[in-house]
């Protein structure tokens, strides 16, 4: 089972998402808030997203765009490997194709994961995080009902780097009956 969305198919990655993948994690608007990756490391990302299906069944699902077939971008949930205050959670995440940005489909993607999350995964609250400078992240995250709860520094990426400082958001689990 598998969130959907009126424009959108959330599904498993495919051996040919690798290149386009990695051409979407090269965009310059992409890239801004991230570290850089080679090939090698967002085709090892990929691996770890198979890993996560096979232990949980779920993970970060590839977006594709219904009507033209297109891989747009991702979105979905991941355990956080690493220890800070608010762990051990469950993370949602997002990332999209620069022409895909601004059309809503962030959103109805991670409202459609969220729905999973709480209603199907039974989860009590799910985080998220960004640098505060990728305001169009942390926004979502306001629209989509979450509250920042704090700051930290990223526990994989230097003091010093400009990247390091994170906010959090969060959201805990409607009352039964409720979607989010």
């Amino acid at each position: 089972m598998q969130p959907e969305t009126p424009r959108l198919r959330l599904r498993p990655w495919r051996p040919q998402d690798r290149a386009p993948f990695f051409a979407l994690n090269s965009e310059p608007a992409v890239r801004r808030y991230l570290m850089p990756l080679t090939r090698e490391g967002s085709d090892a990302m990929l691996d770890r997203i198979d890993a996560q299906f096979a232990e949980n069944g779920w993970g970060f699902w590839a977006l594709e765009e219904r009507q033209s077939g297109a891989l747009i971008g991702m979105c979905g949930l991941a355990h956080i490997p690493w220890k800070a205050f608010f762990t051990p959670a469950v993370e949602i995440g997002w990332r999209l194709s620069t022409p895909w940005q601004g059309k809503g489909l962030a959103r109805e993607a991670a409202e459609a994961v969220l729905n999973y999350g709480f209603q199907t995964l039974k989860l009590d609250r799910i985080v998220s995080f960004t640098t505060p400078a990728n305001t169009a992240s942390w926004g979502l995250m306001q629209r989509l009902g979450m509250h920042k709860t704090g700051e930290f520094d990223h526990p994989n990426l230097p003091k010093d780097h400009p990247l390091c400082r994170h906010v959090l958001y969060e959201m805990s689990a409607p009352p039964a009956g409720e979607t989010t």
